[in-house]
Parts: C-alpha cells; sequence; structure tokens
C-alpha cells in the first residue's frame, strides 16, 4: 500500500506534525507540553473540543517562519514515505503571524522554500491552502482570505474553512470566501462532519465551494447525495479521523463505499495522521480489508483527486503522467 501512488487534498500542516518533532521543538524552547502526550508518545486527547486544544497546544511551539520550513519539511518526508506524489496541505495564517500579512509573507516565503527543496529532494509536489478558523470567528476569517488573496500564486491555490462548524453559520463567513474568489483561488470548506446535511447543504449556498472536506454526513441525505453527485462537488474524505472522533464504530460502517457507489467525486486523506494514528497506506489497506478495493480502484480515485486539486494545468499534466506510467 505505500508503494502506491497518491494524491492527498485534506492534510492541516500542524495536524500533521510527528509528536516527536513537536516535543523536540518544545524542548529547544524550554516549553513544557508534556500534558498533551500519552505515555507510548503520541498525542493524547478525549473528544473533539479536546483535540482542538491538544492541536493548538501543539502549535504553540511552532513560532517563527524557520519552525515551519523545518516543519513543512518533516511533514513532507512522512508523506513521500508513504507514496504521496501531489498533496495540499492546509495552512492558517492565525498560527503563522496571527493573520497579519507581512508576518504571513515571512511564514509563507519559508514555507514555500521548503516545499521546493522537498520537490527537488523526494521528489513530492506540495501546494498550500489557506485556512480560516472557524471558531476565531468571522473577523479572523477575513484576515485569513486576505493574506490568501495577496499571496495567491504558484504555491497558494486555494482557500477554505476548517475547525469546530457548529460555531456561526456559514453566512458569517462568506465574504472571505468571495474575496478568495475574486483572487482566482479554488474554495474548499469542512462540512457534513459535526452537522448534518443542513450543513452541508447551507455551505454550498453560502459560499459554493467545488470541494467539501469530510462531508460524510450527505449518506443521511440521499437527495443531497443526488446533487454532490450531480454537481461534481468532490469530497476529501479521511475515513481514519472519522472513526478516531467517533462518527462511525467501523469501516465497515463508514459511507466512503457508497457515497462512492451513488457517483460522488471523492479521495481519501489522512486530516491529522498523528493525532488519529493513521497514515494513506493504512487507509488504503482498510479499504481494500472493507471493501475489496484493489490497486485500480486506488488508482481511479488517484486521478480523480488530482482532477479536483487547485493546482495548475501543467502541474497537473505532470503529476498525472506519473499516475498513469
Amino acid at each position: 500500500m505505500r508503494r502506491l501512488a497518491k494524491v492527498e487534498l485534506h492534510l492541516h500542516l500542524e495536524g500533521a506534525a510527528p509528536p516527536a518533532f513537536i516535543r523536540g521543538l518544545a524542548a529547544e524552547k524550554h516549553m513544557d507540553i508534556s500534558g498533551i502526550f500519552a505515555a507510548e508518545g503520541g498525542y493524547a486527547w478525549k473528544d473533539f473540543p479536546h483535540f482542538l486544544k491538544v492541536y493548538e497546544a501543539a502549535s504553540s511551539v511552532l513560532r517563527t517562519p524557520a519552525d515551519y520550513r523545518r516543519l513543512l519539511l518533516a511533514v513532507a518526508e512522512e508523506r513521500a514515505a508513504d507514496g504521496v506524489l501531489y498533496g495540499e496541505i492546509f495552512l492558517s495564517p492565525d498560527f503563522c503571524g496571527g493573520g497579519e500579512l507581512a508576518a504571513w509573507r515571512d511564514y509563507l516565503g519559508a514555507m514555500a522554500e521548503a516545499a521546493r527543496e522537498a520537490e527537488a529532494t523526494l521528489g513530492i509536489t506540495l501546494r498550500g491552502v489557506v485556512t480560516a478558523v472557524r471558531h476565531f470567528g468571522p473577523e479572523q476569517a477575513r484576515r485569513a482570505a486576505l493574506c490568501a488573496a495577496e499571496t495567491a500564486g504558484d504555491f497558494i491555490c486555494g482557500f477554505g474553512i476548517g475547525g469546530d462548524e457548529t460555531v456561526l453559520s456559514p453566512a458569517d463567513f462568506s465574504w472571505g470566501f468571495d474575496c478568495a474568489r475574486e483572487a482566482g483561488l479554488g474554495l474548499t470548506a469542512h462540512a457534513g462532519e459535526w452537522r448534518g446535511p443542513e450543513g452541508i447543504r447551507d455551505s454550498l449556498a453560502a459560499w459554493a465551494p467545488s470541494r467539501l472536506g469530510h462531508g460524510v454526513r450527505a449518506i443521511e441525505d440521499l437527495a443531497l447525495v443526488d446533487l454532490l453527485a450531480e454537481r461534481e462537488i468532490h469530497l476529501e474524505l479521511c475515513p481514519g479521523s472519522n472513526l478516531a472522533l467517533g462518527l462511525y464504530p467501523d469501516i465497515r460502517h463508514h459511507p466512503v463505499a457508497e457515497l462512492e457507489r451513488r457517483g460522488v467525486k471523492l479521495s481519501i486523506s489522512t486530516d491529522d495522521p498523528p493525532f488519529f494514528r493513521t497514515s494513506l497506506a493504512k487507509e488504503f489497506a482498510a479499504l481494500h480489508r472493507a471493501f475489496d478495493w484493489e490497486e485500480p480502484q486506488f488508482r481511479r480515485i488517484a486521478l480523480q483527486a488530482l482532477d479536483a486539486a487547485f493546482c495548475d494545468p501543467d502541474t497537473r499534466k505532470r503529476i498525472t503522467a506519473k499516475l498513469e506510467g
């Protein structure tokens, strides 16, 4: 499964930070964050609100552009070892300079440099999707969108929103999506994870994204599933994340196979892999065991993911050749 060529569209940079990396960086800075780690060394959290707190505590040790450069290289190395040829990483200006544009440019420069180094040394192509944090509120989301719009280009290719989906309504964040759209960025949004189908419908109406992060609870409204298939709204599915957070009891109860059977465009990603003790190879292996998915199916899903990617046409053509080669 590790050898299969993969495309990953839903990965939070801080959420992909190896625990050993965060622990080592905290030691360098003489910060005590030992409470966020389990006895065996991984991250320790008990439910989604606590997960968000642990995530933010781990992110607190990342304080400089140099820290983010090191982090992106560490994450790129793990993704390349997992067979990822192309990946889009969610980046938040809230964690990279507090949403200030000048500071964001410094952080972004460091991360873009790391992405170029990773491509040269590891053969993995990475792009950034600026992501607002919903529970930080609409004003912070506006600042994130401005950061995205002002730095749109080769590396920054999209804009989205994550965080606590139950906070406020999609309409409260419409300004940011309009700003990003005018800048020519692709649009994605977390929806249909902690709110039901109505959350997806509200998000589609307010933001008109071409992709949705998760979106699994669409399965509770088959008319909505048909709508997603008809409009070719791509779902960035993260089954291991959904299982870890308790949305479904096991992979056989996850709607991934039914959504695919009903014609919904989708891809497989890991979300925050060390938090959920997963990898793309583990995700693929679980899908193989539960639904008998074989190599041709995984290759088709990788191509489907690349078709939904926000990268430029030349990059898509180059990665497609690798996938089909």
